[in-house]
């Protein structure tokens, strides 16, 4: 852990020497990176010490080569497979960021059903619905069978658990590990009871 900013830093490509971060959203309620933006005016300081590259605070849309990525949410479809994997092709380090990404949280739910159950369910027999029909478009992600957590298709370095993890854990954990320091959490911070 000490060498990681070491690793980091050996790519003498880096803009006024900052760690390049990039985030993504995947299957999930978009919660983490709602705490993310929840560490309020210490986002000016992690400004200090990173580059954001694909983030939803730069709108960029696809990742660059980047030392840490942020994943959040489960992998529900091929879209989530394709950004996660140019992720893992892209970022030295790849962090899992709440319950969804850790083991598929709540979009795991629909494991327990047959695809066409839900789709069913949702566009045919589902409260509310008008003009009932499964839609079919090239512009809609197909459904994997089953959600899965990040880390049961590419390489996760760290596992940052919660429903989201706390502003505070997230602030911990990024500079923590900017600094190169091993990342020890208080108990305050990753008890969920």
């Amino acid at each position: 852990m000490v060498t990681l900013m070491n690793d980091i830093q050996s790519d003498q490509e880096r803009p006024k020497d900052k760690l390049i971060v990039a985030t993504a959203a995947l299957c999930g309620c978009f919660g983490c990176h709602m705490s993310l933006l929840d560490i309020d005016e210490r986002i000016l300081q992690l400004v200090e010490l990173v580059e954001f590259d694909r983030t939803p605070l730069t709108d960029i849309k696809t990742v660059g080569k980047c030392d840490i990525g942020l994943i959040e949410g489960g992998v529900a479809n091929v879209d989530n497979v394709e950004v996660l994997r140019e992720f893992r092709n892209n970022c030295d380090v790849l962090v899992a960021v709440g319950a969804c990404a850790v083991n598929g949280g709540v979009p795991t739910m629909r494991n327990q059903f047959e695809i066409k159950e839900c789709l069913e369910e949702a566009y045919i027999h589902g409260i509310g619905v008008e003009n009932p029909h499964v839609p079919n478009d090239v512009e809609i992600p197909l459904l994997l069978d089953k959600v899965h957590p990040i880390h049961e298709v590419v390489r996760v370095d760290y596992f940052l658990p919660g429903c989201p993890p706390g502003a505070d854990t997230i602030w911990l954990f990024l500079t923590e590990v900017i600094a190169g320091n091993a990342v020890n959490f208080p108990y305050s911070l990753i008890h969920y009871d």
